[in-house]
């Protein structure tokens, strides 16, 4: 029996703002455990949340970067459950008014298919706290400096066929919402983390099955291990003739499998009702238009100028907007560098390595855009060759200045000079005659290998300064 994978994602994303959701304390990765845990956070008697409204415009941000509606009037609710991360016994969320409903977003699959996957809702909420289990013993240690802490959580529709296609939603997401400047979608830190909802059933039919939620998942490479695995899980529980329990698992990355960690709760066993100390929220069309009017240029539209603007490749396209940061990087060096095929080589190729091989971001980079700029104006300039642009790179990269001042010290322009050229090729041509022979008396389909004989050789007597346009050029006269 075949079956088809239905898949659906609930993302959280903590919100970039200074303070919480409903108090003034700091939301700072790393403080002392409940350092930055106020009285309203604890859930003290008759303290009042005050909403924020730094996250409230980032949600809205939000939605109008995936074509959604906003809610107005949108309604917060109390969650009510109990755990002892939760010191209010419940949670302050959204359910039946979210702020952002009915949005979609297009994802570029892996064989260049557009797919477009539906939005149901995104809701603001506050985080719970942390239980901390190591090194207590027997007991249980409870952190609440993330308690109340800003999330829109994002709430796929079952749209989703594959961990593959789940993976590139996840990271579709993540560039978004860094564009938009509203998370640093740090997932190490737990700014950016999802739970799936997987379910199979038999191809063809119209009926969702029996659903697992997989929970907090924080990378792409996890996210489609975990519903892999699940997937496998739940056809082997079919085949045998038994049933899929609606539940909630754990992704255990160690032993790559998922194991059962409660029940699923349906939206009644947490009793939602609206919260009566906060009032609705209204949305002026005013406050819209000045939200839309602050958004940067979103990925989708900055792949398309690259490629009718620039003329860069589809490819190219892609990878340089990727993420914001990259894409700002390609954009200033190409204001000082002009040549924008050149410059995306450069930035993609040499420049992405070193970050790699020294495991940098981009923020922490020693060669900044203006002078990756300046090196690629004098490759396209002339001034000096590809060969040695990336000497000059190595040393700009050790901190050794600019391009131009690199160049000026090591005495590496370019040997432009075409008869001081021509002198080289001489030289080298009446230094091999046995290779001249072999050129000459080769086909015309041959010649092109063997005169990368002579190339060379130029090259390397001229220490990889001569003009390797003008080589080729004069090489081939001289040896008709």
């Amino acid at each position: 029996m075949k079956y088809e994978t239905v898949i659906g994602l609930e993302i959280h994303v903590q919100l970039a703002t200074q303070s919480k959701l409903f108090s003034g304390a700091a939301t700072r990765y790393g403080a002392e455990p409940n350092a930055q845990a106020c009285i309203i956070d604890l859930g003290m008697p008759g303290v009042l949340p005050v909403i924020n409204e730094t996250a409230i415009k980032m949600a809205v941000k939000f939605g109008l970067a995936v074509n959604a509606s906003i809610t107005s009037p949108s309604v917060f609710a109390r969650k009510n459950y109990f755990y002892p991360d939760l010191p209010k016994g419940y949670q302050i969320s959204q359910l039946d008014l979210p702020i952002v409903a009915n949005g979609s977003i297009d994802v570029q699959l892996d064989d260049g298919e557009i797919k477009t996957i539906r939005i149901t809702r995104a809701h603001l909420e506050e985080d719970a706290g942390k239980s901390v289990h190591e090194g207590y013993g027997e007991h249980t240690a409870i952190d609440l400096n993330r308690a109340g802490t800003p999330l829109i959580e994002i709430v796929s529709e079952p749209d989703i066929r594959s961990a593959k296609e789940a993976a590139a939603y996840m990271k579709k997401i993540h560039s978004l919402i860094r564009y938009l400047e509203i998370s640093d979608g740090n997932m190490q830190e737990g700014s950016f983390r999802c739970d799936a909802n997987v379910s199979i059933r038999e191809d063809g039919s119209s009926e969702l099955g029996t659903r697992a939620e997989i929970k907090n998942i924080n990378s792409f490479r996890f996210v489609e291990k975990a519903i892999d695995y699940e997937v496998e899980r739940q056809i082997d529980l079919l085949e045998s003739g038994k049933k899929v329990t609606q539940e909630t698992r754990l992704y255990d990355a160690n032993k790559n499998e998922t194991r059962s960690m409660r029940s699923k709760e349906e939206a009644n066993d947490y009793r939602y009702f609206p919260d009566p100390d906060l009032l609705p929220v209204m949305f002026s069309d005013e406050l819209i238009k000045s939200i839309e009017q602050s958004m940067p240029e979103l990925p989708d539209a900055k792949r398309q100028r690259f490629i009718d603007e620039l003329g860069l490749s589809v490819y190219d396209s892609d990878n340089l907007t990727a993420s914001r940061e990259l894409a700002n990087y390609f954009e200033q060096a190409l204001a000082i560098a002009t040549n924008a095929k050149l410059t995306a080589n450069w930035v993609m190729g040499e420049f992405l390595a070193a970050l790699n091989k020294e495991g940098l971001d981009i923020s922490d980079t020693p060669v900044s855009a203006d002078m990756l700029g300046g090196l690629v104006k004098r490759i396209d300039d002339n001034t000096i060759s590809g060969k040695i642009a990336k000497q000059v790179f190595d040393a700009m990269w050790n901190g050794e200045g600019s391009a131009d001042q690199i160049i000026e010290a090591q005495g590496l322009h370019q040997v432009t000079d075409t008869g001081a050229i021509e002198k080289l090729v001489d030289d080298v041509i009446n230094a091999n005659p046995k290779q001249v022979e072999q050129y000459q008396n080769s086909p015309d389909d041959k010649k092109g290998k063997l005169i990368g004989f002579f190339v060379g050789q130029v090259m390397k007597t001229s220490q990889g300064k001569a003009n390797p346009q003008q080589v080729n050029k004069l090489l081939k006269e001289k040896l008709k």
